[in-house]
């Protein structure tokens, strides 16, 4: 099974999302029965590490960001099972990124798995410190009740 998490730019909550879910798999040991990935539906910041700020919260809590910003590509709607969005825009996007049908009934909305009552996980990078600790909260609970998912469906 494969997932990619999708954001604006994949600088900040996609590729904080890929970290705390690889963190999930090594600590359930299912890194080779679910893989996942990251990307954004914008190029602006393609090459680019995670932002430096995600990554020193990210780091606090144990989670290690690695990896450069990309666009989401055909590939990833061939290869993912699911592809996870942050927000409504992204979601919006990426259903317009879709070549077909079957490509948008993979794109799901991330807060679907919160078990708070967010709508959307708030994109962090024109806020302060705060900001990025919210958003690894969601990430955390959310990637958690997105695993237990993914067990029941595998089993």
């Amino acid at each position: 099974m494969h997932i990619v998490f999708v954001c604006w730019g994949n600088i900040c909550r996609s590729p904080a999302a890929e970290a705390t879910f690889k963190k999930l798999l090594h600590d359930r040991e299912l890194q080779g029965k679910i893989t996942c990935d990251s990307a954004g539906t914008i190029s602006q910041h393609h090459g680019n590490p995670p932002d430096s700020r995600m990554q020193k919260a990210a780091r606090n809590r144990n989670i290690q960001t690695s990896g450069t910003a990309r666009m989401v590509t055909d590939h990833d709607f061939e290869n993912a099972d699911f592809l996870i969005t942050m927000d409504h825009f992204n979601f919006s996007e990426l259903s317009r990124l879709a070549s077909n049908e079957e490509a948008k009934k993979k794109i799901l909305p991330f807060c679907d798995y919160v078990s708070t009552s967010d709508v959307e996980v708030p994109d962090p990078y024109y806020g302060g410190d705060a900001g990025f600790e919210k958003v690894l909260d969601l990430l955390e609970d959310g990637c958690t009740r997105l695993l237990e998912e993914l067990q029941k469906k595998m089993k």
